[in-house]
């Protein structure tokens, strides 16, 4: 028999959908507002591409500007560390 998924108590709207917080730093590149996680992600993409900051010859590498040295701590990070970085900016 299958097991039925409803009557277990969650709620649709958790993990990415879930409205996270921006600190500060991270604010002033995807805006103050709570949004979703995958949002965020989308932003700061959106400014990377704007500002040109991925290295040509590595697209994996992006070269921060003043406002991503802010949310990565470092000059450089690779795409798969910026998640790690944003996390420490969203409550």
């Amino acid at each position: 028999m299958a097991k039925e998924s409803s009557g277990t108590g969650r709620k649709a709207g958790g993990g990415l959908a879930r409205p996270v917080t921006p600190s500060p730093d991270l604010a002033a590149i995807v805006g103050k507002e709570p949004l979703p996680r995958s949002e965020v992600v989308s932003k700061v993409w959106d400014h990377i591409r704007k500002n040109n900051l991925q290295n040509p010859q590595n697209k994996r590498e992006i070269v921060a500007d003043d406002k991503l040295k802010k949310v990565f701590g470092k000059d450089r990070c690779t795409m798969f560390e910026m998640n790690k970085h944003l996390s420490k900016h969203l409550s």
